[in-house]
């Protein structure tokens, strides 16, 4: 019996034209021959049919009364993206409830080496290769982390009232128990700042010790106005 032959080109035409208005990229074919799906593509840019809003990247414009449509940045920054993306930075110490302004730019962390710019926008500021273990943290934690990371410089807050607001992030839900299980990937100073905030919080010798063990004891770390966390000096704060 003979292989059933697909046309490429008339199914790809088929898809696109069934779904009418809509932003279309290679993996979306993931089924059929990558280079008979970007000729395809590339043929119906120059028929009219879709437009190449960068590479990899088409649209299937619809005709208004206004004219033909165009493609809407806020609605390419809604396409899903294989990478993971948490907030960060301004992001991030907004989300935790430390300031109240919001970035003109977005800001993100994750683990991947690059994001899709045409997706998130050309403006996002993005700090790329995160430690794997971010891909299973939830925003809330992956927030913290950040914070720690920068020692809380973005906070609105007085020294007192993000040391309070920090202790009560934890109170309200973030799980100290899954921050310290990722705690081995972080930088050093990390690590001693989550202890400090443990020992306020009165975790267990156990759960203190195992942030402990892996921390140089003549090491000093800069905890920014975070060393005022009543155990900050126990745990090797400048």
């Amino acid at each position: 019996m003979k292989p059933i032959r697909v046309n490429t080109s008339a199914l790809i035409h088929r898809q696109i034209e069934q779904q009418g208005e809509g932003y279309w990229r290679l993996s979306d074919f993931s089924g059929l021959p990558p280079t008979a799906v970007s000729k395809t593509l590339s043929r119906m840019v120059k028929t009219g049919t879709l437009e190449r809003v960068s590479k990899g990247l088409y649209y299937r414009p619809r005709q208004t009364r206004f004219g033909i449509s165009r493609p809407s940045q806020s609605e390419i920054q809604k396409l899903p993206i294989a990478q993971t993306l948490q907030p960060a930075g301004l992001s991030a110490a907004n989300l935790l409830g430390f300031t109240t302004q919001n970035s003109i730019q977005s800001e993100f962390a994750t683990t991947a080496n690059s994001v899709p710019r045409t997706i998130i926008g050309d403006r996002a500021k993005v700090h790329t290769r995160r430690p794997e273990t971010w891909k299973h943290l939830s925003n809330t934690e992956a927030a913290l982390l950040d914070l720690l990371r920068s020692r809380a410089k973005l906070s609105e807050l007085s020294p007192e009232q993000t040391k309070q607001r920090l202790l009560e992030c934890f109170r309200e839900g973030v799980s100290f128990e899954r921050l310290i299980a990722v705690a081995d990937a972080e930088p050093p100073r990390v690590r001693a700042m989550l202890g400090a905030i443990g020992q306020e919080l009165g975790k267990s010798r156990q759960q203190l010790q195992q942030l402990h063990q892996n921390l140089n004891p003549i090491s000093r770390f800069d905890f920014g106005i975070l060393r005022n966390l009543c155990y900050a000096q126990e745990w090797q704060a400048k």
